[in-house]
């Protein structure tokens, strides 16, 4: 092509592995088009949003091949410049299709090509005739009545769903209030609204939390990452809001990643409350004008903070001073399908792009951030008393061994709910029921099925009556009986939350149990609704997974039980101990605040594990401590990279057979310093009607790895094989499932 010739290169939305040339529109100034904007194109038989990422003078595509853009949809970039430039390391980092790279910085609706213009929803609130008018003047108008109560009691102002979830039929009621002067409505984006109430100063720090605020805020404009370690309950979130007023003061922006939608409702009125500025909110439970009201705020530099969850760290800043990652241990900051990002990695490449500091904080540091701290690439701050007067919840063990238990709940547990049920007092009951990796154990004397080649557990797979070990390949027939003891007690580890609770009714027919997971919450504002329940003590038991391990606050919870360590300790996932540890500290902080004191009882098998006595006696920076020198006497991450390159079909025999033919290729691209494990079927060998394999590539070091991806994924593409498979590459994955 000519040298004048302009041609755009543009990430399509689609799982491929390129970008696309295209020509500009016959009626565009080229000195306009500008890398960030999006662009309506013409791709096979469709129309598509894509995102202009470079302008080039050339194409390796025929001249007369290239299609022209349809339109140019932005008057200026969407995706600022540093944005882009993040965008690009993410894609080349996790070796994903970058259109799906590309759309994740985007709401749905700027991805559908709407413009960027936010249109509010409608809120409706009380005039201040109506805040003053007594409803018993309403009495012969129930329905009017009832919904003036309701107003009031929605001091600030309400949404449809508010409303629907009140009375399915409100519009006419609410037309009735509207002419008589009691109620108004406009549209508004109520996540940026400053309460009118007055604000409230936080608690003096003590030393540790004012150490830390100090040293944070000391590093403006400079790029540092900390490890901010605070026990359960040692006020990280009051060490978050002193930092954020300081950037605040000086017109930077802060943004603050957490794990779960659940965290958010408390945290936003808590920085409302504090800071007293707008606060944009993003996470999938908001509509799609939600979405992009806040995400136009924050690019806007209208909202000096900025509450997300995962995908949250692509939100454009106008005015960046700080990032913060809450919990970043949690696993809920990996994407685990689609495009398989970390936010809590990409946050800290971010802050380096920026050069600004960047917070990690946690109760249970992962290990990935522990060894960072180690080879001092993070400065590590602690908090390591709990805030106010509550104290340390008391953890026992409960030992499972020949104990009779149809339920899985030991006798010892079920003695303690009835004391906390007799005192009006609340239990919290715990499990673990992330992932699927069924260890086989004996109920008699704790023996679990070991591979004898890896310092690992073999998993079991019913379908095919198989123990197999997920690293090396190695399988074996299921035993009829325990090799060690004999005893024909086998079992498998885990069980459901909805079979606890129908056990606790049973058990305790008086007690008001609560399930709370991802069945039981999946409707909108239905977690928040529970919780409430919590608070006003309309619950006894309560029963949950992760979801309950997290930042939340039960005064009331005296007690509480974890069901399932075993899970942890003996999974075949290399992960699961520090999960499992991670998960008990969390959960051990529900137990006991204030003037209560709490106690935790852990039931297991194992009770002399060394990797749990460790946890109970010496607390989580010494399991971590041995488990860090575990993973590094194994050599696994964070001492190695790992990459897994997953794939499924409806065939049983081909996703095995592409792997093989993967494997083929990395080998003809490796050297000895990267190790390839497999092809094996996937722990979970069959799920959705599909059946699943996986092959593992580890390496000492990160380049290494990095340099094998960047070539075997372009050969993988080519092959036969993969035409018959949906494959994908996991950078650093958290699961092995």
């Amino acid at each position: 092509m000519s040298k004048k010739a302009t041609v755009l290169q543009v990430a399509v939305p689609a799982p491929v592995y390129r970008t696309f040339d295209y020509l500009p529109p016959g009626n565009c100034k080229i000195d306009s088009l500008v890398p960030g904007m999006r662009l309506r194109i013409p791709f096979g038989r469709s129309r598509l949003v894509g995102i202009l990422v470079s302008i080039e003078n050339n194409s390796r595509v025929e001249p007369a091949r290239l299609k022209k853009v349809i339109e140019v949809l932005d008057k200026e970039a969407l995706l600022p410049a540093d944005l882009l430039q993040l965008l690009h390391w993410v894609r080349h980092y996790y070796h994903c299709p970058p259109g799906e790279c590309y759309a994740a910085a985007l709401p749905v609706l700027l991805r559908k090509g709407e413009p960027a213009i936010a249109q509010g929803d409608k809120y409706w609130f009380l005039t201040p005739t109506g805040l003053e008018t007594d409803a018993e003047t309403l009495k012969r108008a129930p329905r009017q009545q009832a919904l003036l109560n309701f107003l009031k009691h929605h001091s600030d102002a309400v949404n449809r769903a508010l409303l629907d979830a009140h009375s399915p039929n409100w519009q006419n009621t609410m037309r009735e209030l509207i002419k008589k002067g009691l109620a108004q409505t406009e549209e508004r984006t109520r996540l940026t609204n400053i309460p009118a109430n007055k604000k409230i100063s936080g608690p003096e720090l003590n030393e540790a939390q004012q150490a830390a605020v100090s040293s944070i805020s000391s590093q403006h404009a400079h790029f540092q990452p900390y490890l901010l370690e605070g026990i359960t309950g040692s006020g990280k979130t009051e060490v978050y809001l002193n930092i954020i007023q300081s950037f605040i003061e000086r017109d930077e922006q802060a943004l603050v990643l957490v794990p779960e939608i659940g965290l958010t409702p408390q945290l936003l009125e808590r920085f409302h409350q504090r800071l007293q500025v707008p606060v944009a909110v993003l996470h999938s439970g908001l509509s799609d004008q939600e979405r992009l009201a806040a995400w136009l705020m924050a690019s806007t530099g209208q909202a000096p903070v900025v509450i997300g969850t995962r995908s949250a760290v692509f939100t454009p800043l106008k005015n960046p001073g700080i990032i913060i990652v809450d919990e970043e241990h949690d696993i809920s900051l990996k994407q685990l399908d689609g495009f398989r990002y970390h936010a809590r990695d990409v946050a800290v490449m971010r802050a380096r792009q920026l050069d600004i500091p960047v917070v990690l904080g946690t109760a249970t540091p992962s290990l990935e951030s522990l060894y960072n701290a180690r080879q001092n690439k993070y400065q590590h701050l602690t908090l390591p008393e709990r805030a106010g007067t509550a104290t340390h919840p008391e953890l026992k063990v409960v030992d499972l061994r020949r104990v009779p238990m149809p339920d899985r709940i030991s006798p010892t547990l079920a003695a303690e709910i009835e004391k906390r049920l007799t005192r009006r007092e609340q239990v919290l009951l715990f499990l673990n029921r992330r992932g699927f990796a069924p260890t086989l154990i004996c109920h008699d004397c704790g023996w679990t099925a070991d591979c004898e080649r890896c310092n690992t557990h073999m998993t079991l797979h019913k379908r095919k009556n198989k123990l197999r070990c997920h690293h090396c390949g190695a399988e074996r027939p299921v035993p009829i009986q325990c090799p060690s003891c004999q005893a024909e007690d086998l079992q498998t580890l885990g069980q459901g939350t909805e079979r606890i609770e129908n056990a606790l009714a049973e058990r305790f027919p008086q007690a008001r149990v609560l399930r709370i997971d991802r069945d039981s919450t999946r409707r909108k504002g239905s977690l928040q609704t529970m919780l409430d329940q919590v608070h006003a003590d309309e619950v006894d038991i309560l029963v949950g997974t992760q979801m309950l391990a997290k930042g939340h606050d039960f005064p009331n919870v005296t007690l509480v039980g974890i069901l399932d360590m075993d899970q942890g300790l003996m999974s075949a996932d290399f992960r699961a101990s520090e999960r499992m540890a991670q998960l008990l500290v969390q959960v051990a902080g529900r137990a006991g605040r204030a003037e209560k004191p709490g106690e935790v009882l852990i039931q297991t098998h194992y009770p002399d594990h060394p990797l749990l006595q460790t946890l109970l006696k010496h607390g989580y920076p010494a399991f971590a401590d041995a488990a860090l020198k575990e993973r590094q006497d194994t050599g696994l991450p964070p001492c190695s990279a790992m990459t897994l390159l997953r794939a499924e079909s409806v065939n049983e025999k081909e996703p095995m057979a592409f792997l093989s033919e993967a494997r083929r290729e990395a080998e003809t691209l490796t050297g000895k310093d990267v190790f390839i494990l497999g092809p094996v079927p996937a722990p979970m060998e069959k799920r959705a009607g599909r059946f699943r394999a996986q092959l593992l590539i580890q390496a000492e070091q990160r380049h290494q790895l990095q340099q094998l991806l960047a070539n075997w994924v372009n050969s993988i593409k080519s092959l036969k094989s993969a035409r018959k498979v949906r494959w994908s590459i996991d950078v650093d994955p958290m699961e092995m499932y």
